[in-house]
């Protein structure tokens, strides 16, 4: 994703209720946004992938905003995938304060609804911080990437529609276990893909080009549907 794409984002900064101020990567649509979305990275930073992402997310006519969750820790940090680069991020996910994050993130929110309705999407950890996100007031939809607290909060009381995607080869997320939360939630739309963990992303060997376009069909199409909703 992302290859051949104009680069239609650009920096930003952002202020959480705490007033922590964090960096910010913004894309707007051409012309008046279908709705605008907060965009929730992996562990990997606002890197080149989810700038591609809200990229992306602005061609079909959304507002995007990617807030660095990171900021509070090391500000300005993102990766590529490297063993060694995917070993730095693990360990500043390991110090993460979940809860802070959730500002972060709930700062981004405020600063699309100047504008009108938002909803938000995560990949990885930002898919497990999406689905938290869901139960807060404020959000036309949710979309969850193969987040993988997920599975460890099916009780979770949303408060908006949610759909989620996961891959059937991913090791670190069980699929009987995420039949089980289908099955649990079937309020929420679950979607399966012959596919590893992180398969939307193009710059990783988990890279799943079909399933990463059906994905992102889906989550455009949902999207769409949610904020058309009255």
């Amino acid at each position: 994703m992302g290859k051949g794409l104009r680069i239609m984002g650009q920096l930003t900064e952002l202020v959480a209720e705490d007033d922590h101020r964090l960096g910010a990567w913004r894309a707007d649509a051409a012309g008046s946004p279908l709705g605008r979305i907060v965009v929730v990275q992996e562990i990997f930073g606002v890197n080149s992938h989810i700038r591609a992402v809200c990229d992306r997310v602005a061609a079909q006519g959304f507002t995007a905003l990617a807030p660095a969750l990171f900021d509070r820790q090391q500000p300005g940090y993102e990766s590529g995938y490297s063993p060694d680069e995917v070993a730095q991020s693990r360990s500043l996910m390991a110090g993460y304060n979940w809860d802070l994050g959730l500002k972060d993130v709930e700062a981004a929110r405020r600063e699309l609804a100047k504008e009108g309705p938002v909803a938000v999407i995560g990949f990885c950890a930002g898919g497990s911080i999406a689905w938290q996100a869901s139960t807060q007031p404020g959000y036309r939809a949710a979309v969850c990437f193969y987040g993988g607290r997920v599975l460890k909060t099916a009780d979770f009381a949303n408060a908006c529609p949610v759909q989620m995607h996961f891959g059937r080869q991913d090791q670190g997320i069980p699929v009987d276990q995420v039949g089980s939360f289908a099955a649990a939630r079937p309020d929420i739309e679950v979607h399966l893909y012959d596919a590893g963990h992180g398969f939307n992303c193009d710059q990783r060997a988990a890279y799943d080009e079909i399933s990463a376009r059906l994905a992102m069909e889906r989550t455009i199409t949902f999207l769409k549907a949610a904020f058309a909703a009255t």
